[in-house]
């Protein structure tokens, strides 16, 4: 009978408005009211684990069958609970006609979206100046990693007061010992490990890169590093001797390689600008590498790495984030060999050469016997190699300069095999009239190297020596033809080609970052590659045939190595090119041999 009072007990709980925990509120709640019911069933049903067996209690009996249902309490009025029923809001009627509302206009009975609106100051590249004068410039890019690096106005072209090859030394010696890093690269690649970040230091004639890809929460550290790797280097005569064994061995085997096309990069420049600016050897000559040392180095530091020659850039990071990384050590820690001049030796730091590089043309040779230079069992074809090359436009001659890259595009050109259609360059000058008529002919490809006020545009071409001179009037004809008419389906072909290309390589962080550092340290501003895009699609043949016929007016520059007995004189190659077909002049006896 315990059990029966129980549900009595319950039963006035019901009536009195509470239940244990769920009280049944003034508004009638209906939820509430069946929470009340679910405990009543949840307490009845332990009942039976208690052994409880009255009538009242058990689900089968007739008794608890006779029980209200929960529909009689809703029907009949209680005391203290209200009649009033809850408000429900009734769903909209359907849109009969929804399949006729065009997707311009909202659809009815629908909430208006809203939409994000694009913040305008991250778009774009931001550049700003620290106090001391170093640019710091940012690109924003979605992604967990982000590139941050320096990019200084030096190279080999700024070596006329010094032995060459400094730079070439700068080179190997970058991510070296450091006040905070004395233990030099292997601290530094250790402490970049920790966000997953890479190194590296690239040298040219012009400019000089440093850059540190790394996930952006290592951005300071990365910042840190470059500027004590830039500004602050620790150099001790006994690093110096093992950077001069690696550049020896580094020129050995550039002069044992099969392929030469380092050495002949060289070479095309010191003929195109003798003796001065860009013509200057951007290796370190062999003769040189026992002149240079450390006080030779730190002077070359003091003259060029100058806070006003110096762009700090990032990419995929925040522009204030960067400025503030910026600030400590980029601007307010002084580099080292202001800290201690005795680091420069007895001689002064002379002044930067600000010279304008002078084109000249010309000739440089080199005599050697290519026929053995396999590195395996397997024997190599013998080959000539030949460079001929003419002064082109700088690239801030905007118009001149994006012509001569549709022209460097529609040359092509590359080895005798190659797989791949149009988007290989299979459909070039350089492949249909060259490489697909003359299965003697091994490689030949133009390049065009640009500079802030000059540039090469060039072909190299190579063959067996005894085709020599035959390859020589080939190429000199195909340059002629610059000039000539130009079919509309190459020209499409060539501009589409080097859009495409242009924006295929922008997909690479560390290639915006370039692009970036290159463009602020010399212009400024960075423009966006919508530009190029639609300058590029702008490019008429009129345009190609004016850059052509205005590097037709400069002189030559050729470069040969190997077995040259067959090349022919370079006032013949003048001649050629002045020609309406570029062909060379006919020779009855062969004054054009070369001992």
């Amino acid at each position: 009978m315990a059990a029966s009072s129980r549900l009595c007990i319950i039963q006035s709980g019901i009536l009195s408005g509470c239940v244990g925990a769920y009280p049944i509120t003034s508004a009638g709640s209906t939820t509430s009211l069946r929470r009340s019911l679910t405990a009543i069933r949840a307490f009845c049903s332990k009942s039976e684990a208690f052994g409880v067996s009255e009538p009242c209690l058990n689900d089968t009996t007739a008794g608890l069958k006779k029980r209200p249902l929960a529909s009689s309490f809703l029907q009949q009025p209680v005391a203290g609970i209200s009649q009033v029923a809850p408000q429900v809001q009734s769903p909209p009627p359907p849109i009969s006609n929804r399949t006729q509302i065009p997707l311009t206009k909202p659809l009815p009975g629908l909430p208006q979206p809203v939409y994000a609106e694009p913040v305008t100051s991250s778009i774009g590249t931001r550049v700003d100046r620290l106090q001391n004068g170093v640019r710091v410039a940012s690109e924003p890019k979605f992604g967990q990693f982000c590139t941050v690096g320096v990019a200084i106005d030096a190279g080999s072209r700024f070596e006329v007061a010094l032995p060459s090859g400094v730079s070439h030394f700068i080179d190997k010696l970058a991510f070296g010992s450091t006040p905070k890093y004395p233990n030099g690269r292997d601290a530094i690649l250790e402490e970049l490990e920790r966000y997953g970040g890479i190194c590296d230091c690239q040298g040219s004639r012009d400019t000089m890169i440093y850059g540190i890809s790394v996930e952006t929460r290592g951005l300071e550290k990365a910042v840190e590093i470059l500027a004590e790797v830039v500004l602050r280097p620790l150099l001790s005569p006994e690093y110096l001797e093992m950077i001069k064994t690696l550049l020896t061995y580094e020129l050995e085997d550039l002069n044992t390689n099969p392929n030469p096309e380092g050495l002949l990069q060289e070479y095309i420049h010191a003929a195109a600008f003798r003796d001065n600016s860009l013509g200057l050897p951007r290796l370190c000559p062999a003769e040189n590498i026992g002149k240079i040392n450390c006080d030779t180095i730190y002077r070359y530091l003091a003259q060029l790495y100058d806070p006003k020659r110096i762009v700090l850039a990032g990419v995929g990071i925040e522009h204030e984030r960067l400025l503030e990384a910026a600030q400590v050590p980029w601007n307010e820690t002084l580099p080292i060999w202001q800290e201690n001049p005795s680091l420069l030796g007895n001689e002064t730091v002379k002044p930067v050469d600000i010279s304008i590089s002078q084109y000249t043309g010309g000739e440089i040779i080199v005599e050697k016997d290519l026929s053995n230079v396999s590195l395996g069992p397997n024997p190599m074809p013998e080959l000539a190699h030949v460079i001929i090359g003419l002064e082109s436009p700088s690239h801030q001659e905007e118009s001149d300069f994006i012509a001569t890259c549709v022209l460097n595009m529609m040359m092509g050109g590359g080895g005798s095999f190659s797989a791949g259609g149009p988007g290989k360059g299979m459909y070039t000058r350089l492949y249909i009239n060259v490489l697909n008529r003359y299965h003697w002919i091994q490689h030949a490809a133009a390049y065009n190297h640009s500079y802030a006020d000059s540039g090469v545009f060039c072909v190299h071409a190579s063959c067996d020596p005894s085709h020599l001179r035959e390859l020589v009037e080939i190429v000199t004809r195909e340059l002629v033809a610059m000039a000539g008419n130009i079919n509309w389906v190459e020209l499409n072909r060539a501009k589409k080609q080097l859009q495409s290309m242009l924006l295929m390589n922008l997909e690479s962080r560390p290639v915006v970052f370039e692009d970036v550092a290159r463009q602020v340290l010399t212009s400024g501003t960075r423009k966006d590659p919508n530009f190029y895009i639609d300058a590029i699609g702008n490019v008429e043949e009129e345009d190609i045939q004016r850059v052509a016929k205005r590097m037709l007016k400069s002189k030559p520059s050729v470069a040969a190595l190997g077995t040259l007995k067959k090349l022919p004189m370079y006032s013949d190659i003048c001649e050629a090119l002045t020609t309406k077909d570029g062909r060379l002049p006919k020779r009855f006896n062969i004054p054009w041999a070369r001992n």
